[in-house]
């Protein structure tokens, strides 16, 4: 696994080919298996292929038109439903207070990272992509105001190999016992 962590990067231009559905699956699999606080697993996912709704979510994402390169996004949803019972309506953006959303943030996090490094595995690229508001870009996947996108996975086989970003050595994030 460590190859895959060392050689995953953030693609921005990929090729015109389109990816097996079971590939697309396996991605998906390996976030649907991650873990989650009291096993509350709380993604969901939209995949998305038409090119009119992957355009849409490009603009609403600061208008990134490297994105439509793409083939496929996956849209990672966190379902606070997971931690907060139907009855107590609830709304979530940017600004939610409750502890719970950070919850189903953490936990659908989790999920995400096991599927870049899946794509990663299967030869497909990815970047992870969240520069938008839930107000902008809830509407164009029809998300109800109880669910919280985390980001979209731009997925496809890359047509780039960006060098290796700067790391910090591991001496400067390790601390033993305390901080």
């Amino acid at each position: 696994m460590l190859n895959e962590i060392l050689n995953r990067r953030s693609i921005r231009k990929y090729k015109d080919e389109m990816i097996e559905d079971e590939k697309i699956i396996e991605v998906i699999e390996s976030g649907r298996l991650a873990p989650s606080g009291s096993n509350t697993q709380p993604w969901h996912f939209v995949i998305i292929k038409s090119q009119e709704v992957r355009q849409k979510l490009s603009e609403v994402s600061h208008n990134q038109k490297w994105m439509m390169t793409a083939p496929v996004f996956i849209a990672c949803v966190g379902d606070i439903r997971s931690r907060i019972d139907e009855s107590v309506e609830i709304k979530i953006d940017e600004q939610s207070p409750q502890e719970e959303v950070k919850q189903i943030i953490r936990d659908t996090s989790i999920a995400i990272g096991h599927m870049l490094l899946q794509a990663e595995n299967l030869g497909l690229g990815t970047c992870w992509v969240a520069w938008f508001t839930q107000k902008e870009i809830r509407p164009i996947l029809n998300i109800p105001e109880d669910k919280y996108l985390l980001g979209l996975i731009t997925l496809g086989y890359a047509d780039e190999l960006p060098k290796p970003r700067p790391r910090k050595n591991i001496e400067e994030i390790i601390h033993y016992e305390r901080w």
